[in-house]
């Protein structure tokens, strides 16, 4: 068993894989088993561990968001949107009445 560190060119991403080695009995040949445990942080240079999904262990999981503050946020955007439409309307009136 060994760790094993791999920079991902497209991304510059350094992993950490722990590599285990099994013995293939059909080709009778060793072959290695990798299993994702972190990245390197490019600006400390330490691990940061992950729990083999890409996922940061220590990272809490999103919570359902609140559905009744957006609603209200997007009533409030929707009330500013239909001022501004009634504000363009009475200028657009006013200025054909000018002409």
């Amino acid at each position: 068993m060994g760790i094993i560190k791999q920079l991902d060119k497209r991304t510059g991403i350094t992993y950490v894989y722990e590599s285990k080695a099994l013995w293939d009995k059909e080709k009778h040949q060793s072959r290695a088993q990798r299993t994702l445990i972190g990245k390197i942080d490019p600006e400390t240079g330490e691990m940061i561990p992950t729990d083999g999904r890409h996922r940061k262990t220590d990272e809490p999981t999103e919570k359902e968001p609140d559905y009744k503050k957006l609603y209200e946020k997007l009533l409030k955007k929707y009330e500013a949107q239909e001022i501004l439409v009634k504000s363009l309307k009475d200028e657009i009136k006013q200025l054909r009445k000018n002409q």
